[in-house]
């Protein structure tokens, strides 16, 4: 490689600078006040991210940004969603005179404001657009590595980025590098340098793309979340940025245990034991797949609400379609026509239960007309919490219940995702304190209300 190709490697692998905002030129009535400031503040960044709870109205804030970054720079904007959320954007920007196309292969000359799915990405050119939103931006660590490094080679010279999720980092707060990477702000490894000290190595799947475990330097923690703070605004109510939480509020919270007896003892067992590594809870999982769905069916099949049933195998979804007739399933391999058409068609009433999965259906639709889920439990919080938030969000307007079905040999699944549960919830108030700390926002009157929440959320 000679010096002048090595200088072209090194470009490609550079992200234009940080700040480059400007002042906002349409703001619309259509925000609530706290979605106005943050889109003003997120406009004015240029490169930004909002980790907003779910309901809280992250489409209308994204919408509003790319119409401003389309007129100042008079080009284009991409919106990459998760699957089937892409028909939920377009009819967002209807409601609210944001024009917004639906592409899966390519631009048309006259689109402005361009929304699709992340694996239909390879169809565009990064050329072609001024600005990127990334929509539930905490799912692209759920791609492939090749999937990722594509995404994020895309918005590496666009001047204009915008990140939303409200998981920004549900297991580990050092997994918040990757949207400061995807931002230009400082890369995941320079990252770990400056704020955290390697503890222990480890050769687990987990954390093979760090090397090892990390804690924070001495020095490092408050400075840490200082430092997201520049680029990054968290809430989870309005209240959380010195607003009314007016009638953001959540409705309560069902959360019923249901543990079936296995008909059958495990291999080589006179009777069950929680499972101990994660080839007896595959195990586990199998054995008892009959006993799981007969239940999960017999809590939906109680009632003609609208439901949705959460599984993880096929085995699951198949058995729970055969055994809740007024139900349909969403898999992996089902069309994009499909799995768009049947999530429209659920949210519209025209279908009663739907069963998936939550890597499929758990990101960024919006069922505030559905109170009743039943989930297996697994060891991502991530997905769970997601999941849950489909239904249990802002515009709910029913108590909302989740049957959790598990068996005692998955007594030490529930475990885990209790103790990832309550990590993510302590990483969330720190980044919110210390965010009102820096921005010097006092506390409303109502902030301080105590809300039904169960005791592991």
């Amino acid at each position: 490689m000679d010096f002048i190709d090595y200088n072209a490697f090194l470009d490609r692998k550079l992200h234009v600078g940080c700040d480059s905002g400007f002042e906002p030129i349409w703001l619309p009535d259509i925000l609530f006040d706290f979605q106005r400031s943050l889109t003003d503040w997120a406009i004015r960044k240029g490169r930004a991210a909002i980790f907003a709870d779910c309901g809280l109205g992250k489409t209308p804030m994204q919408l509003v940004w790319a119409e401003n970054v389309a007129r100042h720079t008079n080009g284009r904007v991409l919106i990459l969603t998760p699957l089937a959320v892409s028909f939920q954007t377009v009819r967002e920007g209807e409601k609210f005179g944001i024009e917004v196309n639906h592409r899966r292969e390519g631009l048309k000359e006259s689109d402005r404001i361009v929304v699709t799915n992340y694996e239909r990405l390879h169809y565009f050119n990064p050329q072609d657009f001024q600005g990127v939103i990334c929509d539930e931006s905490s799912i692209l660590k759920n791609f492939d590595g090749a999937t990722k490094a594509a995404i994020t080679d895309f918005m590496r010279k666009r001047p204009y980025r915008l990140l939303c999720t409200a998981t920004a980092a549900p297991n580990d707060y050092i997994e918040l590098g990757t949207s400061s990477e995807a931002l230009g702000e400082m890369g995941f490894t320079d990252m770990l340098s400056r704020f955290f000290k390697k503890i222990e190595k480890t050769l687990s799947r987990k954390d093979e793309h760090r090397g090892g475990i990390y804690r924070f330097r001495g020095y490092a923690q408050r400075d840490f979340w200082r430092w997201v703070c520049s680029w990054a605004r968290a809430m989870r109510k309005p209240s959380d940025l010195g607003f009314e939480d007016g009638s953001f509020k959540l409705p309560e919270l069902k959360i019923q245990e249901h543990m079936v007896k296995a008909r059958s003892a495990p291999k080589r067992a006179f009777f069950a034991l929680p499972a101990a590594n994660m080839q007896e809870q595959r195990q586990e999982l199998r054995r008892t797949i009959e006993e799981r769905c007969e239940m999960a069916a017999s809590l939906v099949n109680a009632h003609h609400n609208p439901a949705v049933v959460w599984c993880h195998l096929n085995d699951e979804g198949n058995l729970l379609e055969q055994l809740i007739p007024d139900a349909t399933e969403v898999e992996g391999n089902d069309t994009e026509d499909f799995k768009e058409s049947v999530f429209r068609d659920f949210a519209t009433g025209n279908i009663r239960a739907i069963i998936t999965k939550p890597k499929i259906g758990g990101f960024g639709l919006n069922w505030q007309h559905c109170a009743h889920q039943t989930f297996f439990p697994s060891h991502s919080y991530e997905q769970y919490y997601q999941s849950v938030r489909r239904c249990w969000r802002f515009g709910q307007k029913n108590p909302v219940t989740v049957d959790i079905i598990s068996t005692y040999g998955q007594n030490n699944v529930l475990a885990n995702l209790k103790r990832k549960a309550e990590a993510a919830s302590d990483m969330f108030e720190w980044l919110v304190a210390l965010m009102r700390n820096e921005l010097n926002i006092k506390r409303q009157d109502n902030y301080t209300e105590s809300e039904e929440l169960p005791s592991w959320l």
